[in-house]
């Protein structure tokens, strides 16, 4: 079974986070979502409030295929300067295992320092980040083992990039027809 790891801090972006985890579930990918500390209640952005599933520390990179962080402005600040996150992001990368990030979420890969050069965020955040490599031409950017996107209107495309590269063409598609995800190519 595939495992990706969602975490989920107070403020993350919902279309995201839900598009992302929905959207891989479809592909029959197992999702785990973790919260930062103790409260497994998370509360996104616009007062949408979910539960994660466990702790972030309770979640071992050797059992992941992937990390995928959602957006939100104070999410994504909380993932940037989370401990565990940072490590697990580390880990990830060093093991060549794949890495994903929507919205302002680039910031923390920023930190962790797993970001390649070519890359695309929310406007104006890669002006935190660095515009040598940003592309604001497309929907996600893959670079190596790290794929990124735009923001909450390219969830759902960023969510099925994922699945293809996780799952093959053969799964994206029909998780894409099912979904009349026509403009995502």
């Amino acid at each position: 079974m595939i495992r990706v790891l969602v975490p989920l801090a107070d403020g993350f972006e919902e279309i995201e986070a839900v598009s992302i985890i929905d959207i891989l579930r479809r592909g029959g990918i197992e999702v785990i979502t973790a919260s930062l500390g103790q409260n497994l209640s998370i509360k996104g952005a616009h007062g949408v409030v979910m539960m994660a599933e466990v702790e972030i520390t309770a979640v071992a990179t050797e059992a992941l295929d992937m990390v995928v962080l959602p957006g939100g402005w104070d999410g994504t600040l909380a993932l940037r300067d989370d401990a565990n996150v940072q490590r697990m992001l580390k880990e990830m990368d060093k093991k060549g295992k794949f890495i994903g990030a929507i919205c302002a979420a680039p910031l923390a890969l920023e930190r962790a320092g797993v970001l390649k050069h070519n890359y695309t965020c929310y406007p104006t955040i890669e002006q935190q980040i660095r515009e040598d490599g940003f592309s604001d031409n497309e929907m996600v950017v893959e670079d190596g083992n790290v794929l990124t996107s735009r923001g909450p209107a390219t969830a759902i495309c960023f969510g099925l990039e994922i699945v293809k590269k996780l799952c093959g063409e053969e799964k994206y598609l029909e998780v894409k027809s099912a979904l009349l995800a026509t403009y995502c190519e």
